[in-house]
Formats: C-alpha cells, structure tokens, sequence
C-alpha cells in the first residue's frame, strides 16, 4: 500500500526509520534519526555498512532501498530537527502582512503537516478577505482563526514526541486506550490521534478538546473498575478473615 506510514527502531533504539508517502505511485520520503555522534550520522560514512545496517536491522526496507540513495544517504551530512516552536500569539504583521505555514510553526512531519497547513493556511486567508471589507480587517480575521490552530498542533506534536522511556509510555499508552475504547464505543470515544489527522475538516484545537475528554473519561471509567476490584478484594478478604475466625472459636 501507498498510503501508510512506515516506522521502525533498531535493537537497542540506535536508529529509527521513518517513511512517509510522497505520491500515490510508491514513492517515499524516509528519515534515519540517530543520535549525531553515531557512526553512521557522519558525512561520508561508508555506504556498506549502512547497507548492512539495512539487512540486518531494518530487512523488510533494505530491499526497497538502491545502492545509489543509500550511498547519498551516507554521504551527506546530518541536520537537526527543529524545536517544536509556535510564533503566536498573532500572526499578523499590521494590515498587509501574514505568516503562513512552516514560518508560523514546526510541527512533527506525519502525514505531510506541514505542507498540509500550509495549504489550509492559504484556503482560510483567502476566505478572510472575502469576508471581510478591508485587508487589514481580512488579515486580522485570518489571524484569529489560525493562530489558535498553530498554537494546538505544536502542542500536539510537543506531547508526541517527549524524551526518555516516561515519552515513549505517554506516546504508546494513549494509542492502545483510544484503541480499546474506540473499538468498545466508537460513538463515545474517538479514534488515535494519528487517524485523526486524516480525517477531512477535522480542526487541531477541536482534536485537543476531544482527546482532552477522552483521556478524563477513560481514566475515569478505569479508575472506577480499579476501585471496583479493590473493594470486592476487600470484601472478599474481610469474609475469609470472619469465617476463618469463626472456624478458630469453634476449635
């Protein structure tokens, strides 16, 4: 299939491979992330042994992979991704200026985000101007509209990709309970975040919102099954502990 991301990590989480599509005819777009002192983040490493990274760590990619890309690949430099930064609270410059796109934010590249808002940011400028009687009033509209939404995707992504094994649980956890309860009640809970970026007029502060009040529900639904078990446990320990003693006056 053309339409799927691809990830995987290495043994040891030395490397992570990521391959996002770029058309519908096959082709990829993939990042290596690794940290910058490896071996392998060099310019000019040997082609070779990345080739044989592929084959032993990552075989299912490896043969999707020419000698040629991976030989640029080791070839070239590496470069950092950038801080997940927001440029609001407005973004506006008097009358006649705006900001559009990745100049407004840098956001985590799933499903192409960035060059996606960027388009999104264009349709609503355009809708602000006919809305609106002057420039200056049609470039304020724009901004209110989208500066809320810029400010809600970078937190999104902020909250998707935190350091260390406590950011991988609060990245991973989520999407196994939205899983579960979307499965279980579909009309209640909505799906992951990741199949909420493709729904179609879906906004980012309304995806914030409504995975806000999933995450208070299905705490609340399992704290509420937890208590549950604790107190039929209780329950069920203090009748052992009364008929235990009634067995010990008897003898």
């Amino acid at each position: 299939r053309f339409d799927l991301n691809y990830s995987a990590r290495s043994k040891g989480n030395r490397i992570t491979f990521e391959a996002l599509p770029a058309d519908d005819q096959g082709t990829y777009c993939a990042l290596l992330l690794m940290k910058e002192d490896d071996e392998l983040a060099q310019p000019n490493s040997d082609p070779n042994k990345l080739h044989q990274f592929f084959d032993e760590e990552f075989q299912q990619f490896g043969p999707l992979i020419t000698d040629e890309t991976l030989a640029l690949v080791a070839e070239k430099p590496s470069s950092n991704l950038p801080a997940f930064r927001y440029a609001g609270p407005r973004i506006n410059e008097g009358g006649a200026t705006v900001l559009l796109g990745d100049a407004i934010h840098t956001v985590k590249p799933y499903f192409g985000l960035g060059a996606n808002t960027a388009l999104e940011d264009v349709s609503v400028l355009a809708d602000s101007l006919e809305e609106t009687s002057t420039l200056k009033d049609g470039v304020r509209a724009f901004s209110d509209k989208r500066a809320g939404e810029a400010n809600a995707l970078v937190t999104i992504s902020r909250n998707m990709d935190r350091p260390g094994k406590l950011g991988t649980a609060a990245f991973i956890i989520p999407l196994i309970l939205d899983g579960m309860f979307h499965k279980l009640a579909p009309r209640l809970f909505a799906p992951n975040m990741f199949a909420m970026f493709q729904k179609t007029g879906t906004s980012f502060r309304y995806m914030q919102a409504r995975k806000r009040f999933d995450r208070i529900a299905q705490l609340s639904i399992l704290g509420s099954i937890f208590y549950g078990i604790f107190t039929a446990a209780k329950s069920l320990v203090s009748v052992i502990a009364k008929k235990i003693g009634v067995v010990q006056l008897l003898f």
